[in-house]
């Protein structure tokens, strides 16, 4: 089965359809498939959004769209920047990771979790979503060449190291993303079961 990814990432792509390709399925991005969807990201939650995005590229396309709305919620913050981790602050990956540390100064709990929902929309109607998380906390500086987004700043205590310092494949297989594309695949097979 192919997917069309419902973003042009090529980061999450490659980490998506690593984890696709375990179940024979392949993903490819809006643009590999000549598609336009660029839905208004309204919803209040992580799987809100994901669907949206799903449902858009899936309308646009008539073919199976799967979608990630993935972000970071820190304690201290009420759960912050949460569904506005893209959109946390104007400008780059950088620019906003720093905002996060500003707003983080003086704070002495650092608990957080990065969250991830996936979402996929059949042209029967039919969707699928579901959500994982990584637990962690924030450290006071950036750590790391790797990864994108908050990484930098996301520490894991039981790896005893950030994402941004994590080799790819291991981030591929305890990240939020990899938890809920775990999910995703169960609920991928028992959908192709009942067929």
């Amino acid at each position: 089965m192919q997917f069309i990814l419902a973003s042009n990432n090529k980061k999450k792509l490659k980490e998506m359809g690593d984890i696709l390709a375990l179940e024979g399925c392949t993903v490819i991005s809006m643009n590999e498939a000549g598609v336009t969807s660029d839905p208004e990201e309204n919803g209040l939650t992580f799987e809100e959004n994901a669907l949206i995005k799903a449902r858009s590229a899936m309308m646009a396309s008539g073919r199976p769209c799967i979608a990630d709305d993935s972000g970071l919620a820190v304690d201290a913050l009420g759960g912050a920047p949460g569904v506005f981790s893209a959109r946390y602050c104007e400008g780059t990956d950088l620019d906003r990771t720093m905002f996060l540390l500003k707003n983080m100064e003086g704070v002495e709990d650092r608990r957080a979790r990065f969250v991830s929902a996936v979402a996929c929309a059949f042209p029967d109607g039919s969707s699928i979503v579901v959500r994982g998380e990584c637990e962690g906390e924030i450290l006071r500086e950036l750590k790391g060449e790797g990864g994108f987004g908050y990484d930098p700043v996301f520490y894991v205590p039981s790896e005893g190291c950030t994402f941004a310092e994590m080799p790819a494949e291991r981030k591929n297989e305890i990240s939020h993303r990899a938890r809920a594309m775990v999910r995703f695949c169960e609920e991928l097979r028992n959908k192709r079961n009942e067929e």
